[in-house]
Order: C-alpha cells, then structure tokens, then sequence
C-alpha cells in the first residue's frame, strides 16, 4: 500500500502496512481513540490512549504535540475517522485511520496487550438496541400497542446516527460502569503520556 499521509482524503492504512512503519520509522505516533476500558482490554503495543470526546475538545493540544506520521485506532474505524477530521480541522492533514483497528493488526501479526476482556463499543450499541427493540415488540403485544413506539424510536435514532456519523447510544453506554477504568485519564495526562516532536 502507498504511503497515504499527504492526503486530506479519508486516508485509511492496513494493518501490514502500520507493522511496516513501526519497523522502520520512529516517528510513529499510534493514538487509540476508544474508552480507556476498550483500550485496557486490547491495544496496540506503544499506542497512547486518548478517547474521542478528549480528543475532540482538545484537538490543537494533540496536534501540536505529535508528529506528522499519526495512527488513528478505534474498533471499527468510525471513531477514528471522526478523529482524523477533527485534526484535519485544526490543520492536521497527515493523519490517517487504521482499517480495521486493534483487532485487524492483532490479527495480522502485529504486537498487541491484551487485558480484561469487554465488548467493543459497536457491539454493545448493536446490543443495547436489538434489546430495546424486542422488548418493545413484545410489550407491544403483552402490555400496550404504544409500547411499540420505542422500537420506532430507536430505529430513528439509528437512522439519525447514520446519516450524522455520531452515535448518542455509544456516548451513553460508555458512561456506564462496565465500560469505565480505574486508568481513565484525565486531558492533560492523556495528552502529557504524548511524545512530542
């Protein structure tokens, strides 16, 4: 694959392609955009961890300390691509996402650290909502036929998160206590454990 990070396209590099680069560039800089309990459970050996909403609100002070060839890892890509242009806004063209996150270069081959095992965001969201939406079917049927309206809510929630590329559910289940770590770091150690270049 050819080197992508010139581009202020959506820039996507896979998993072999990142192994290349930490073999021969030091100047890798791998942050890893999920909660700070996804991040326990799989990483990236060497990546950082600074979770979208830090990122988000703090994207000139991540920018201003790493270098030009940055990694954006989540699970699935969206959070890392909502990552990448986010820096793109605040002048930061070179980073890229990488396709398939954590669990692409574990699989390939890539050194990783492995902790407690928790479910991946997307899949708790699938979760959340599959079982708001079969209980209220069936409420619907045992209880009240109004019941069913929180099975049309949901799906208008999806469709709203689809077509925004957000995700309220998400943002909600990661304040729960299953998706919460003793290590959640606050901005400024989150951004301080960032090398500078």
């Amino acid at each position: 694959m050819t080197d992508t990070t010139t581009s202020t396209a959506p820039a996507v590099i896979d998993a072999d392609t990142l192994r290349a680069w930490i073999e021969r560039h030091d100047d890798v800089v791998v942050i890893d955009v999920r909660s700070a309990a996804e991040f326990e459970s799989l990483h990236i050996r060497g990546s950082y961890n600074v979770p979208l909403p830090l990122l988000a609100e703090h994207t000139h002070a991540v920018t201003d300390r790493v270098g030009r060839r940055v990694v954006l890892v989540c699970h699935s890509g969206v959070r890392a691509e909502l990552a990448r242009q986010r820096m793109h806004e605040v002048g930061m063209d070179s980073a890229v996402v990488l396709d398939g996150g954590a669990p692409a270069f574990a699989a390939a081959g890539g050194a990783v650290v492995r902790g407690q095992q928790r479910w991946a965001m997307d899949r708790q969201v699938r979760m959340a909502a599959g079982a708001l939406v079969t209980t209220s079917v069936v409420a619907g049927s045992l209880v009240s036929p109004k019941m069913r309206l929180i099975a049309g809510a949901v799906g208008a929630g999806l469709t709203f998160s689809a077509a925004t590329n957000t995700c309220a559910m998400g943002a909600a289940l990661a304040r729960m206590p299953w998706n919460r770590s003793a290590q959640d770091l606050q901005a400024h150690e989150a951004i301080g454990q960032l090398p500078q270049h």
